[in-house]
């Protein structure tokens, strides 16, 4: 069996570090896909792709990895992929029209919730896509870990926030191991097996937001990324040579 995690990296071009061309050829079968990799409420950082940081890592990176890896996953069936999301997703929105946020003053906890809304409408539309195929896709909210995901957010910085509410925090939050445990679980349990398109708080199926459900949004947002990350949409592969960004921003 074939089981990879999403490499947690800021870039997202099928680079050879990434993904090499074709998409990992010495790897026979793809039967698992986790997407795991994951920044939040970072400063206003871009990912060598001239990418906002979150909606690069959190979200295209993720699109651009599946799309490449969908043939050997087809080729690998019953396959299963995972895409990690977040109970943030709820207080997001997808601004079609500023995915980058080239126009609007930027909001770190906005992005965030963004790019988690983006990955449960990509789980929604990539599951469409994958009808009839034995591969099935689903989104799933893990819970807290006791992770240095949230090192941006503030309670490091804050003298009260780390010594009167941080061991509150850390009792409360579960550990790495504990975390991953529905991750495994979408990935590997019989019961699951058909089961495509949906959402999960840990171990329990669960209604999304409701722009998590919009099926148009969904579409849209899809023919969106793949012209971001120069994806060929009629035949899932990046176009060689297209500029993976529609204007360069300013890198760090």
């Amino acid at each position: 069996m074939g089981t990879w995690l999403a490499p947690g990296r800021g870039g997202v071009s099928p680079r050879p570090h990434v993904c090499p061309d074709p998409c990992l050829p010495e790897e026979e079968r793809v039967d698992i896909l986790i997407n795991n990799a994951a920044v939040m409420r970072c400063p206003h950082w871009t990912t060598e792709d001239g990418f906002e940081m979150q909606l690069g890592v959190n979200y295209l990176g993720h699109f651009l990895l599946t799309n490449l890896l969908l043939d050997k996953l087809k080729a690998s069936v019953p396959g299963r992929v995972v895409n990690l999301s977040s109970l943030a997703h709820v207080a997001g929105h997808v601004d079609l029209e500023d995915l980058n946020w080239q126009r609007r003053k930027y909001d770190t906890k906005a992005a965030y919730c963004q790019s988690k809304l983006a990955l449960v409408l990509f789980t929604k539309e990539l599951s469409r896509r994958l009808r009839g195929t034995g591969v099935t896709v689903n989104a799933l909210h893990p819970g807290v870990a006791r992770t240095e995901l949230g090192r941006h957010t503030g309670m490091h910085r804050s003298t009260f926030s780390s010594f009167t509410l941080g061991p509150i925090f850390w009792l409360l939050v579960k550990s790495p191991q504990l975390a991953a445990q529905p991750s495994t679980y979408l990935a590997v349990a019989e019961e699951l097996e058909g089961v495509s398109g949906k959402y999960f708080d840990g171990f329990k199926e669960k209604a999304p937001a409701p722009e998590a459900e919009d099926e148009e949004l969904a579409q849209r947002l899809w023919a969106e990324s793949a012209h971001l990350v120069g994806l060929d949409m009629s035949h899932g592969s990046p176009v060689r040579g297209q500029s993976l960004s529609r204007s360069p921003l300013e890198q760090v």
